[in-house]
């Protein structure tokens, strides 16, 4: 693999460079081959071709379009196994979970495909009518992140397109590689410039948030990346989607099995090795049930493997990255310094790849920074609490403000305490539910904007309102 020579789309051309990066298998922290790093150059002609090509195909029709999409769902359903392949190696994941986001952007694309927005006629009469339409914006320039590198592209993408707006993409400098090969791929149904695929580092994502001649920007990223993406898009009044860094909490009634909710409470912390961006990250667990909760949980989490996601019977891999393996353990290091408890895990093993185990950490203090950070990788505060009506505080008690879950036998409790999280998204005795056709987004420092439903395409549309006087010829 390490020979195989990804490129850029750009106006419709695959495209090199002279400057290259190094794509790391996380697993085994070799290097799996360079992927090029776009110059200025190559970004203002990325931007102009999608600039050129907005003019056509905004004006094509959204039958056009839709078919558009559809086709390109079938393309990646037919190199899907390489699509895994590709996916385990770049960014670590298990095959079952490299499948799962890959079956996802075909489902995605699939769906979206479907979906239009619908004129509103507020008056309608042979002398005067008034009717309020989306038009598309122009260009857009999106950025994303290396957890699920590939379907949060399509979350963009698909929704982008099908308005009517063309656009720039920059994939993770982490994980370019599927994005690289689906940019190529989508050559086959779309117009030359529709799609631009770009890929580079922190400077490529400062040019996009501000070159003029992009309209809005869909970012999926850290909040404080966020910040700094909104101040750059001000200088032209960019549009703006952001989905951003959430500090989730979990809510455990005093009623559950605790047996029959240990598995479903793991995976929604440590789905995608907890690199995810609506994990639980606190779990808070009714002091009645606790110490059986807890002892389910550990149980359970003996039972899940961890390891290369090339091996059989891998279900959680690395961390995906260097830096953020560091930070997670300088978080593990912390609660050791403060003297935390461990259920389970905190000692690295030894040998080659990103792992950190599975750890839980026993009812630390509320201010401890496993608690008030957002790990991003497999470590889980596990608190008690007493009242329900204080720990819907403690829950609250974050700038963050993505989603959260809620879990107990009286449906009822669970629903009413769960209209009291301050989140864009709450699961009631379930965790990890999307949908083309579900609106997600985030309050507070969470982000801004909605992706998915027709909420999510949406966002990348202008309302226009028409209002005729007199009769029509």
């Amino acid at each position: 693999m390490s020979n195989v020579p990804y490129a850029m789309t750009i106006g419709g051309e695959r495209v090199f460079a002279d400057n290259l990066g190094e794509v790391v298998n996380p697993a085994t922290e070799t290097v799996v081959c360079s992927y090029p790093l776009a110059t200025r150059a190559d970004f203002e002609r990325a931007v102009a071709s999608a600039k050129d090509a907005f003019v056509s195909w905004s004006k094509t029709p959204l039958g056009v379009r839709q078919a558009k999409l559809h086709e390109l769902s079938q393309l990646i359903e037919q190199k899907k196994d390489t699509f895994v392949d590709l996916l385990i190696t770049e960014q670590g994941k298990s095959r079952a979970a490299a499948e799962w986001e890959i079956n996802g952007c075909i489902h995605w694309c699939d769906k979206i495909s479907r979906q239009h927005l619908e004129d509103e006629v507020v008056v309608s009469n042979p002398d005067e009518e008034i009717v309020t339409r989306y038009t598309p914006i122009g260009v857009v320039g999106a950025i994303t992140p290396w957890n699920f590198p590939v379907l949060l592209a399509v979350w963009k993408i698909a929704p982008a397109l099908l308005v009517g707006n063309t656009m720039v993409l920059k994939p993770s400098p982490y994980t370019p590689l599927c994005t690289l090969l689906l940019g190529e791929l989508a050559q086959a149904v779309l117009p030359a410039g529709v799609l631009n695929v770009v890929s580079g580092g922190n400077e490529l994502g400062q040019w996009i948030t501000e070159h003029p001649d992009i309209g809005k920007v869909s970012f999926t990223g850290s909040t404080a990346t966020g910040r700094r993406v909104m101040q750059s898009a001000a200088s032209n009044l960019k549009r703006l989607t952001l989905e951003l860094g959430g500090n989730d909490a979990a809510i455990v009634l005093p009623d559950v099995d605790p047996k029959a909710v240990a598995g479903p409470l793991f995976w929604a912390a440590f789905a995608n090795s907890a690199q995810f961006c609506v994990a639980c990250k606190r779990l808070y667990v009714h002091e009645d049930i606790y110490d059986e909760l807890t002892s389910e949980m550990v149980a359970y989490a003996a039972t899940v493997k961890m390891g290369n996601g090339k091996d059989a019977g891998t279900e959680l891999g690395p961390l995906q990255n260097q830096m953020q393996y560091e930070k997670v353990v300088e978080l593990l290091d912390d609660s050791k310094a403060n003297g935390h408890r461990f259920l389970l895990g905190g000692e690295l093993p030894s040998g080659p790849g990103y792992f950190v185990p599975v750890t839980l950490v026993d009812n630390p203090p509320e201010s401890s920074r496993c608690v008030a950070e957002e790990a991003f990788g497999p470590i889980l505060p596990i608190l008690k609490y007493r009242d329900i009506e204080e720990v819907i505080a403690r829950a609250n008690d974050t700038p963050y403000g993505l989603a959260g879950s809620v879990w107990g036998r009286d449906v009822a409790e669970a629903e009413r305490v769960a209209r009291l999280l301050e989140t864009g998204t709450v699961w009631i005795n379930q965790a990890h539910i999307f949908s083309p056709d579900i609106a997600f987004g985030g309050h507070k420092q969470s982000g801004l904007g909605i992706e998915n439903s027709l909420h999510g395409l949406a966002e990348y549309a202008n309302v226009q309102t028409i209002l005729r006087k007199g009769k029509r010829p």
